[in-house]
C-alpha cells in the first residue's frame, strides 16, 4: 500500500524525500491536489490561518499524522474533533527557536535604546540623541520557559544581565538554574525589568497577562510578546502603555492582523512587528530537516518526534 502525504513545499524542494510515498503539493490553494480521504500525513500549509489549515480535515477520513509548521498548535485545534481518532498531532518544535529567539532579542533592544526614535528621527532629519536604558544589569524573566524559551536565554547570554528568571506550567531543574512554575509569577513580575511572553495560546494562557498580571510588572518595564496575540489583554495592555506607566514590544496581536484604526498602534512606548518570528531564512533549512526525519519515521514505522496530541485519548 502506498501512503499519500499533502506538502506545503514541492517534492523537489525537499531533496532526500523517503521512498515508497506518493507526494501531493497544497498550500492552502482553493482546489485540493486529490481527495483528502486518501492522505495519510498532512503537513499543514505554514501561515495561512486556521481557516485554510482545517480546511481538508473533515474529509480526511484515512490520516494518521497531521504535522504542523510552527511550534502553536492553535490554528489547527478548531479541526481535531473532525479526525478519526488515533491521529497523531505534531509540532514543529526546534525548527523556530533560532529565528523567534533572534526577534525577542531584536526587539528588547530596539525598545531599550529608542530605535523606533532614532528611525522616525532619520525620517525627518532630527539629531535625537541622549541617554537611553541598556539591557545590562536589567533582570529578565521569561515566561513559557521551552525550547525557544532556551534559545532566546542562549542570546541573552553576553549582555551582562544581572538576573534571568525562568516561568513554564510545572517546576523544574536546568543546567543554568531553576524553572519555576506559572503560580510563581505574582513574586517575579515585579522584579523584572523585561518580561518575554513565549507560551503556547492554550486556555490555560489565554488573557495570562491580564489587568492584574500587568499590574504587578514595576514601573518602566518591557512587555515583550513573541507567542500569541490571545496571551495578552489588549485592553489592559492599552490602559497601561497610556498611562505611560509601562512599555511593549509585540511580534503578535489580538487582534491580528491589526487593522487601521486600532489604538494599539499609536499608543504610546509599543514597538508592533507584524508577526515574523518565524518566517526567515533559517525556516526552510530546519523545516526540511523535520519533515525528512518525521516521514523517514512514518515510512519506516518508527515513533515519532514532536507528538503534542493523538486524537481519541
Amino acid at each position: 500500500m502506498t501512503y499519500e502525504v499533502w506538502l506545503p513545499f514541492q517534492p523537489d524542494e525537499l531533496e532526500g524525500l523517503p521512498q515508497g510515498l506518493d507526494y501531493r503539493y497544497w498550500n492552502g490553494e482553493e482546489d485540493f491536489p486529490a481527495d483528502p480521504a486518501d492522505c495519510a500525513f498532512y503537513v499543514v500549509p505554514y501561515m495561512k490561518g486556521a481557516d485554510v489549515s482545517v480546511r481538508p480535515l473533515a474529509d480526511m477520513t484515512s490520516v494518521q499524522v497531521v504535522q504542523t509548521l510552527s511550534a502553536g498548535i492553535d490554528h489547527v485545534q478548531p479541526g481535531l474533533e473532525l479526525l478519526p481518532d488515533g491521529v497523531q498531532l505534531c509540532n514543529a518544535r526546534g525548527v523556530h527557536d533560532a529565528s523567534t529567539a533572534e526577534l525577542a532579542l531584536t526587539l528588547i533592544l530596539a525598545s531599550l535604546r529608542g530605535i523606533p526614535d532614532f528611525v522616525r528621527g532619520q525620517d525627518s532629519e532630527e539629531w535625537r540623541s541622549g541617554f537611553r536604558p541598556a539591557l545590562a544589569d536589567k533582570s529578565v524573566l521569561i515566561v513559557g520557559y521551552g525550547a525557544v524559551g532556551s534559545a532566546i536565554e542562549d542570546r541573552l547570554a553576553p549582555f551582562e544581565l544581572a538576573r534571568v528568571a525562568r516561568v513554564a506550567r510545572s517546576a523544574r531543574e536546568t543546567a543554568r538554574g531553576p524553572v519555576h512554575p506559572i503560580s510563581a509569577l505574582r513574586e517575579l513580575l515585579p522584579e523584572a525589568d523585561v518580561v518575554v511572553l513565549i507560551t503556547p495560546l492554550t486556555e490555560q494562557t489565554k488573557g495570562l497577562a491580564g489587568a492584574d498580571f500587568l499590574a504587578r510588572m514595576k514601573d518602566g518595564a518591557l512587555l515583550v510578546n513573541v507567542s500569541r496575540g490571545g496571551v495578552v489583554d489588549t485592553k489592559a495592555l492599552l490602559a497601561e502603555l497610556e498611562s505611560g506607566r509601562l512599555r511593549a514590544a509585540l511580534d503578535v496581536t489580538d487582534p491580528e492582523p491589526l487593522p487601521p484604526g486600532h489604538p494599539l498602534w499609536h499608543a504610546p512606548n509599543v514597538l508592533i512587528s507584524p508577526h515574523v518570528g518565524g518566517p526567515t531564512s533559517a525556516f526552510f533549512p530546519r523545516a526540511r530537516r523535520l519533515l525528512l526525519d518525521q516521514l523517514n519515521r512514518f515510512v519506516n514505522r518508527e515513533p515519532l518526534r514532536n507528538v503534542v496530541h493523538t486524537t481519541g485519548s
